[in-house]
């Protein structure tokens, strides 16, 4: 199937559960990454819509949705999970229209992953604990003391356009699991699927006003207007730093509690002890995927100087043999960059590299092809050597289909390498020294390390980033603790 096919040609906001206009009167194009076509119309929410839409999660708190029982909500988002699988082609369509990706890493991993985080926490919430202190009071007798949690109330989702229903879903799911409302804004540049979620929400009777997805841009925007919303609970957000940073602000009036999942510029360390093969599939995987376009990729690449010169070699060989195209390109491996905007961006890197005197092993601009690929936002794959570790090249996260690779000699050398840098996201470890793998990964700066594996997720686990890149952890009981608020009941016997 074509995937633009089934396109949804216009994208309204999902309010108190009905898809209806923008009361502001606006409108913004959506454009294809694979052809540089305007493809949908999407309603911007003005200051009014949001009000609406916070309006409606509030309401809902009170409602049907406040008085199901764990068990009773827990079942739903069971039957949500089941309602997204489905309607796996719809979704599917809906975000390879948005982004271009491969039609097969979107099969395999943006909508399962999508269902999964409904059925994963509804799990959860049915096994969470609570505490339980017996204690003496000083007349001698006894007391009681238990934990409770609440919802935190409206919680304002803030999603990115790299794996869109991915991670907007990875913060609703547990979100509605602990009995919160939502409302969302997913990027301006992905709008379908998250306003295709909320047509699935009412088919399963999730209650009016529990989700509501609003569309539109950050400042002086949809997004601005959420954050600044008095009646918002909670914000999470997974984007930009600078992003962030601003959002952060916006919360500290009301004290609102945030989840911040931000930049990477992550680090992969290959020891001469790797097995290769592994570690430079496994390499390719990690800058390569999404076009690079993965909080958790890598653009800074270690490699000792035994294998530094197989290890680039054999890269520079699988990178120049990936296939570049659309969802359905024959034998495609990556796919186009999500706008032009953000192409300019990364080529704005790749042109500083250059400047400042990179070796080039590979790429470094944008494809030719001679056909309708022309139109749209591909960009060649790159690897760079050659430059020091105060360049931008090694200190920026450029959010692209890019490396930098850099040969060491010892293992502390290349602890502190991996550890210079502002950000603290994800870093991955190649090695078959298994001792060297548990003294090292320990080291790294970052709230996730692979070793001899990227991207290899269980939900259970916790997932954030130290320093710049982020605050708080998702996954398992970790975003439980952030979408519900303690109390503690202190019985005396």
């Amino acid at each position: 199937m074509n995937s633009q096919a089934k396109l949804m040609v216009e994208h309204q906001l999902f309010i108190d559960g009905a898809h209806v206009p923008a009361l502001s009167g606006r409108t913004f194009d959506k454009i294809s990454p694979v052809t540089g076509a305007v493809i949908a119309k999407v309603h911007e929410a003005g200051r009014e819509d949001v009000d609406r839409a916070v309006r409606a999660a509030k309401a809902a708190l009170k409602g049907p949705w406040g008085k199901l029982t764990v068990n009773e909500r827990a079942a739903l988002l069971q039957e949500l999970s089941r309602a997204i699988e489905a309607r796996f082609d719809d979704f599917l369509e809906a975000e390879l229209a948005d982004t271009g990706k491969p039609r097969s890493l979107a099969r395999m991993v943006d909508i399962p992953r999508g269902g999964a985080n409904f059925s994963t926490f509804a799990d959860m919430i049915k096994n969470l604990g609570s505490e339980f202190f017996q204690t003496s009071t000083p007349d001698g007798g006894t007391a009681i003391n238990y934990g409770t949690h609440r919802p935190k109330g409206v919680i304002a989702v803030i999603s990115p356009w790299n794996l869109p229903l991915l991670l907007m879903t990875w913060k609703v799911g547990p979100a509605l699991a602990c009995g919160n409302t939502v409302v969302v804004k997913p990027s301006e540049i992905t709008p379908a699927s998250a306003t295709l979620l909320g047509e699935v929400m009412n088919s399963v009777g999730i209650p009016k006003g529990v989700y509501n997805v609003i569309h539109g841009f950050g400042p002086e925007s949809a997004g601005e207007f959420l954050t600044q919303h008095p009646l918002v609970d909670g914000i999470t957000f997974t984007g930009e730093t600078r992003t962030g940073e601003a959002i952060m602000k916006q919360a500290a009036v009301g004290l609102r509690d945030v989840s911040f999942e931000m930049g990477g510029k992550n680090a992969a360390i290959v020891f001469a002890d790797a097995d290769l093969d592994k570690a430079i599939a496994g390499t390719m995987q990690s800058v390569f995927s999404n076009c690079g376009q993965v909080c958790l990729g890598t653009e800074r690449v270690y490699v000792q100087r035994p294998v530094y010169d197989e290890f680039v070699a054999r890269l520079k060989a699988e990178a120049e043999a990936l296939v570049m195209g659309g969802p359905d390109h024959p034998g495609v491996g990556i796919g186009p960059l999500i706008s032009d905007e953000h192409r300019e961006k990364v080529l704005s890197y790749y042109r500083l590299a250059e400047a400042e005197g990179a070796k080039v092993v590979t790429g470094g601009g944008v494809p030719s092809f001679g056909d309708a690929r022309d139109a749209g936002y591909f960009i060649e794959p790159t690897i760079w050597t050659g430059l020091p570790e105060t360049s931008p090249i090694l200190r920026e996260e450029i959010f692209g289909p890019c490396c930098h690779i850099t040969p060491f000699d010892t293992e502390d050398e290349v602890i502190a390498l991996a550890n210079d840098n502002s950000y603290g996201l994800a870093s991955a470890i190649w090695t078959q020294d298994i001792s060297r793998a548990h003294r090292v990964a320990p080291q790294i700066e970052v709230g996730l390390v692979w070793v001899n594996s990227w991207f290899l997720r269980d939900l259970r686990t916790a997932f954030g980033g130290s320093k710049s890149s982020g605050i708080g952890r998702e996954g398992g009981e970790h975003s439980l603790e952030f979408y519900t608020e303690r109390a503690n009941i202190c019985v005396k016997l």
